[in-house]
């Protein structure tokens, strides 16, 4: 079968499209194939070599997290799946060289897959698993927002910055939006309250806000003083000066910068549907956003059977 797999450390000209063997399910495991997947920043700091201690440094490593598709077999054990559901999910992120990467047919441990919803289609469900994940955990379990609270998304244009706008909305929270004044409409359309043009709003001339959302990786500092009392920040747009703020923030108690791995034993996918409407979201993964350091961050959907068809 054919897979994108990374073949050293580089820009885009490193991906090639390679033949693997068809994997077997081992004891636990589920065998899928794959319909659609996606490509996230995550994809994209392991193709540059920013994540080594997370991919390692053997090549070729494999490419993607997230998948939608049917189960092909399973393995040992393996409970609640039959051969033709349909289902999400994704792949550990330090699989490395264990992944053979963006394949038509595709393993993970049973607690990472779950039934995909039936109204959307397999690249609207890829579009969601990892972006889907990260905001999910970034507001109900790491700032643990609540009804009526005032929440600020930074760079709510992009994958996860999308799906946060849409469940903080549909989580009762007061929703400011900050992304490229042209993706106002669409931000509108997605539940914010408020959208601000990121390029001529600074830190300074908003808030405060009781939660704060961060996929960008920046000027933490000084969003994070845009905090209320009580208020609470996370980040998931991780540099090594984001980190530095991270640890340093750690002496304000409660309203320090958060940040955490977007790496459930089981999918947050699972309980989608019980937290949010129809998925929208598969918008969420068609935008990107800059920084201001003009740091690029990816969430754009594509269908596996594209790859697998070049050959």
């Amino acid at each position: 079968m054919k897979a994108v797999q990374i073949t050293g450390f580089g820009t885009a000209d490193v991906l090639r499209i390679n033949d693997v063997d068809r994997p077997a399910p081992g004891a636990g495991e589920v065998l899928v194939a794959v319909e659609a997947t996606s490509v996230n920043g995550h994809d994209v700091l392991v193709r540059a070599g920013e994540l080594k201690m997370v991919s390692g440094r053997r090549f070729p490593i494999g490419a993607g997290l997230d998948f939608a598709g049917t189960v092909a077999a399973t393995g040992a054990g393996v409970e609640g799946y039959r051969v033709g559901d349909r289902v999400w999910g994704m792949v550990h992120p330090g699989g490395g060289t264990r992944s053979p990467g963006r394949p038509s047919t595709s393993w993970s441990p049973a607690e990472r897959v779950s039934l995909a919803p039936a109204d959307l289609s397999s690249v609207e469900a890829a579009s969601l698993v990892v972006a889907g994940t990260t905001a999910l955990i970034a507001l109900r379990d790491s700032v643990r927002l609540a009804a009526g609270e005032k929440v600020l998304v930074r760079g709510a244009a992009g994958g996860v910055g999308t799906a946060a706008v849409q469940l903080a909305h549909a989580m009762g929270g007061h929703v400011t939006a900050l992304a490229r004044d042209r993706h106002a409409d669409l931000l509108t359309g997605l539940g914010a309250d408020e959208v601000l043009d990121y390029g001529s709003t600074t830190a300074e001339q908003i808030g405060p806000f009781d939660v704060i959302v961060d996929t960008v990786g920046t000027e933490l500092n000084c969003y994070r003083g845009r905090l209320a009392k009580g208020g609470r920040m996370v980040t998931v747009g991780l540099s090594p000066s984001a980190i530095a703020a991270i640890a340093a923030s750690s002496v304000h108690g409660s309203r320090r910068i958060r940040t955490f791995s977007a790496n459930p034993g089981r999918p947050c996918c699972a309980t989608w549907p019980t937290v949010s409407p129809r998925a929208r979201c598969a918008r969420s993964s068609t935008a990107c956003t800059r920084s201001r350091t003009s740091r690029r961050r990816t969430g754009r959907s594509s269908a596996a059977a594209s790859w697998a068809s070049t050959s």
